[in-house]
């Protein structure tokens, strides 16, 4: 699995997603059940009431006895893809790749192995100005679509406000949303966007973003640090605040986990030194439930 600077370096989202996912997509296979579907499967004994069309006449008259054609259908979802574009994924972690970067390359892996399985998927980038949706569909043309809102997506702003916000969660429609986020927040509005989405779609799976410089500390000497939301910044010794910031780091990593669980959501966190690997293979776990 190549690494995700690797990745990026290929400056191709679509070749990229599909060399990120095609290692895991080999033996997956799409979930099927009985059905009136294109794809026989089998025979079934008739049953009063049943659909007199699919009864197979020939075989009928060859054993005197009545039975219909039980064929294969895909079955399919609808997943929703939610990246935070706010300008706190602008970080960039030692290998020079930003987190809005790495978010890219993640949803368009997401978006190619989802497409392969048969699924509707849709994309909604989180900007402070307004939201950019792309609704689902499962046609031929949509991961273009996907790939071309995902690559011309720029990080900006704080995360957006409830009214901005509110068409997003007013759709009430079952999908698997998958939102791949910094969950960098002031007053909890990242929490309150993904209850309301699970609400209004049922399952959500939160992908969340760490660098590694972030969850090692790897920097030295003097630092000054600027909050790319705010501005704000904070000199100070690398050296001197890193056993500090591993040990505030630690609890509140495993509190964020515990409280997204407890809220009804299926979390994971991704170091962005990583390859998706885990997160491909969680949303192909996630996806074989509920189908």
């Amino acid at each position: 699995m190549l690494t995700p600077e690797h990745l990026h370096a290929l400056h191709n989202l679509p070749l990229a997603a599909r060399m990120a996912a095609e290692g895991l997509l080999h033996g997956a296979h799409l979930s099927r059940r009985k059905g009136a579907g294109m794809e026989f499967s089998q025979y079934r004994p008739y049953q009063p009431g049943d659909d007199l069309r699919r009864l197979d006449w020939r075989l009928a008259a060859r054993s005197d006895r009545y039975y219909l054609r039980e064929s294969e259908v895909d079955t399919s979802l609808t997943v929703h893809l939610v990246l935070d574009a706010t300008a706190s994924m602008n970080h960039r972690d030692d290998n020079g790749l930003s987190k809005l970067e790495y978010g890219r390359l993640l949803c368009a892996a997401l978006a190619y192995v989802a497409t392969q399985q048969g699924d509707a998927v849709a994309l909604t980038v989180l900007h402070p100005g307004g939201l950019r949706h792309l609704p689902p569909r499962a046609d031929a043309r949509q991961l273009p679509r996907l790939y071309h809102a995902l690559a011309t997506t720029d990080a900006t702003g704080q995360f957006p406000d409830t009214a901005t916000l509110a068409p997003l969660t007013a759709r009430r429609q079952p999908a698997l949303t998958i939102c791949v986020t910094d969950w960098y927040e002031e007053n909890g509005e990242v929490e309150r966007l993904l209850t309301r989405l699970r609400a209004a779609a049922g399952e959500v799976l939160v992908l969340h973003l760490m660098a590694r410089n972030e969850l090692e500390f790897t920097f030295r000497g003097a630092v000054t640090f600027e909050d790319l939301e705010t501005g704000q910044q904070l000199q100070l010794d690398a050296g001197q605040q890193r056993r500090a910031w591993q040990q505030q780091l630690q609890p509140w990593l495993q509190a964020t986990a515990r409280r997204a669980r407890t809220l009804g959501f299926d979390y994971q966190l991704l170091n962005t030194a990583d390859p998706f690997t885990d997160a491909l293979r969680e949303f192909l776990r996630r996806r074989a439930r509920g189908a």
